[in-house]
């Protein structure tokens, strides 16, 4: 039970880890000053919350493991974050449109885990779910502005609403910790929120002048460590100063 919860938690922090780096890449380069400082907010306060998860998972790990070392020193593989958070800031319509498209999921998550029989995460989720709350609103605000404003505007948005829908479906699919944990009640049942989330979506692209993509095939595989072409160069990135200076202290 305690690989597969060490997994689970996984599961959670990962996104909101590498979701958190990719809006810190965004940091000097928002299109207003207010929209800039919003961002690098949230990826804060991602980073935050992944620093609570990184900390119980520690904690049952024992031995010389730290928050430091799960964030910044496993393998690629090792990673279990969905395809979605690691695709590339191509345009604010691409960053904006990934926010919109994981918050949306997020939200729903973290609701249902605050009713978790493991204390730890349901008081994380607690948290949690103010902030992620304010994501929500900021980046469906945007979407609709965008959505329902310059031809081009909308153009752009929706190109990337169309790109990065592939990836949507793999936030529903369930590894074998998830099912045991959902089995222990301690984790979410994904499935159960799909159709909740399209319909929450899929009313704000409408509001928007947006149209739902139609896709037949979805992209998966980030659950279960396999990840697209753009993960190594995130790691590359967020990993150097503690393999360059191991042990390093500040």
């Amino acid at each position: 039970m305690t690989n597969n919860l060490i997994q689970y938690i996984y599961g959670i922090a990962d996104n909101s880890l590498i979701l958190g780096q990719r809006l810190g890449e965004l940091c000097g380069h928002g299109p207003s000053l207010e929209t800039d400082i919003a961002m690098t907010n949230m990826s804060l306060d991602l980073l935050g919350q992944v620093r609570s998860y990184y900390q119980y998972s520690a904690k049952i790990l024992g031995g010389e493991a730290t928050e430091d070392t799960i964030a910044f020193l496993r393998n690629e593989r090792q990673y279990k974050n969905v395809l979605l958070v690691e695709q590339p800031n191509t345009d604010f319509a691409y960053s904006i449109s990934k926010q919109f498209l994981f918050d949306h999921f997020h939200w729903l998550l973290l609701n249902e885990l605050q009713n978790s029989k493991d204390e730890t995460l349901a008081a994380i989720a607690k948290k949690s779910i103010k902030e992620v709350s304010y994501h929500v609103r900021f980046s469906s605000d945007w979407i609709r502005r965008l959505g329902d404003g310059t031809q081009e505007s909308h153009d752009r948005i929706q190109m990337a609403i169309n790109d990065l829908w592939v990836f949507i479906d793999e936030l529903f699919h369930q590894t074998e910790a998830d099912k045991e944990m959902v089995l222990q009640g301690i984790g979410v049942d994904v499935t159960l929120l799909k159709a909740t989330y399209f319909d929450k979506v899929g009313a704000i692209l409408d509001e928007s002048t947006l149209q739902v993509p139609q896709v037949e095939y979805f992209q998966k595989g980030g659950k279960q460590g396999i990840h697209s072409e753009h993960m190594g160069y995130i790691l590359a990135e967020m990993q150097f100063m503690q393999r360059a200076y191991p042990n390093m202290n500040w």
